[in-house]
């Protein structure tokens, strides 16, 4: 089945156009929409690919149809489009159903993108994990895009996919109402380590320089807080010896937590669906790393708020990240060697209790396991979330608008599609006391 085209029905050459593709994680979203070429509408997938510069485009083409020993790719189509151009843009946006952007800092690159799909009715999907891009987004675009039927779907990578079809999941298979869900994450590495690109690097950088206006923006929607069902979820420090994955764990900074918390108000609002509270946390190991984080998190804090600082990290990310990040990325051993598990922990109450009297009496334990989750896992994501996005329309909301992923997809088979690609969702353990 085709997509809804959200311009009143008109052909479009391609399914899918890759923005950003000659950037550092474009070349994996390349390399992963060649993957998934038969799963396209009718079993065809047509696809361009987009960016600034030719020559490059080409040749991350060149470079992808050697990896995957697939020649055909040298005649993907190349289209130039640059955010300083909006009337490149709109040539691009005209031409596919989907536009899967790349191109980050969101903050600074993204919404002439987000703009340019709305005017010219094409679907958006992007892998940002900033949430003040994310919430600008739905603040000032969300009539916009339900006007035109065009859905701006955002944090279809890493950041947030697991985390909110992952309370999902575990609410499906929850039997009664789940109230409330921990997560925590942990991430190994093989021998050779790993590392993050400095482009994720930045974005946390001007993401915490500039947290005031988060917090402005999001006084601007004037929504009421959710209503709490059943216990309130217990709050934990900022530091902590976790039992459940048996190592010391922070809250987790990334985009989760406002992700899952705009989708459990999109359900509670349009389908009367009882909110789930949650919280985030990521494990960080034992007694060194402990010692090495709090050092490098009261490091960073300080230097984040001085330009100097800011454009200190920016130079030089190995450094003061510890090596967590560099302007290399990964390399091709690392990312092989790398894995996540994110582990929920869900309480609630079981069928036929009320949620408002006593305290919880269910629990349940859910995984989702995966490969390395920035550049490996976050080119599944997103090219499945387009995938489902082309073949299941009639699942999706009834109109467009900003959403995320559990918003737009927790009608769709998103989280099946994911699990054939390595991206795994199941069941631990369930018991009633």
């Amino acid at each position: 089945m085709a997509a809804r085209s959200p311009a009143g029905g008109e052909i479009r050459p391609y399914h899918i156009i890759v923005f950003g593709a000659s950037g550092f994680t474009g070349r994996f979203v390349v390399e992963e929409v060649a993957r998934a070429c038969s799963a396209g509408p009718g079993g065809t997938l047509r696809w361009a690919i987009a960016g600034r510069n030719r020559d490059r485009l080409e040749k991350v083409l060149l470079q992808a149809a050697q990896a995957l020993s697939k020649p055909e790719l040298r005649s993907v189509e190349v289209i130039v489009a640059d955010v300083a151009q909006p009337e490149s843009l709109a040539i691009m946006c005209k031409q596919g159903i989907v536009v899967l952007n790349c191109v980050g800092p969101y903050r600074f690159y993204g919404e002439p993108v987000v703009k340019a799909c709305i005017e010219n009715g094409a679907h958006y999907i992007d892998i940002c994990g900033e949430p003040q891009f994310l919430e600008g987004m739905q603040l000032n675009y969300h009539s916009k895009a339900q006007e035109k039927g065009v859905y701006v779907i955002g944090s279809c990578g890493f950041d947030s996919v697991p985390a909110d079809m992952g309370i999902l999941y575990m609410r499906d298979q929850f039997k009664g109402t789940l109230t409330a869900v921990e997560s925590f994450l942990t991430v190994s590495t093989g021998p050779e380590g790993g590392c993050g690109h400095e482009a994720t690097w930045q974005s946390a950088i001007f993401g915490f320089a500039d947290s005031a206006s988060l917090r402005s923006l999001r006084k601007k929607f004037g929504h009421k807080p959710l209503p709490v069902v059943g216990a309130t979820i217990k709050k934990r420090g900022a530091l902590f010896y976790s039992k459940e994955i048996q190592q010391y764990s922070i809250p987790f900074m990334g985009s989760d937590p406002s992700v899952v918390r705009r989708t459990q108000r999109y359900l509670h609002q349009e389908q009367q669906q009882a909110p789930v509270q949650y919280a985030a946390y990521v494990g960080i190991g034992g007694v060194f790393s402990v010692a090495k984080t709090l050092f490098a998190g009261l490091m960073f804090w300080f230097m984040t708020k001085f330009s100097i600082g800011r454009s200190l990290l920016i130079q030089f990310p190995e450094v003061f990240s510890f090596g967590l990040f560099s302007k290399a990325g990964p390399s091709k051993k690392q990312m092989e060697g790398a894995s996540f598990c994110l582990s929920f922990f869900g309480e609630g109450y079981s069928d036929g209790r009320d949620p408002s009297q006593g305290k919880p009496d269910a629990t349940i334990t859910t995984q989702i396991k995966g490969p390395e989750p920035g550049y490996v896992a976050t080119p599944i994501t997103m090219v499945q979330a387009a995938i489902t996005l082309l073949n299941e329309p009639q699942c999706l909301p009834e109109t467009g608008g900003v959403h995320t992923p559990g918003s737009a997809f927790a009608r769709t088979t998103l989280i099946e599609r994911l699990n054939k690609h390595g991206v795994q969702f199941c069941v631990m353990n369930a018991q009633r006391s």
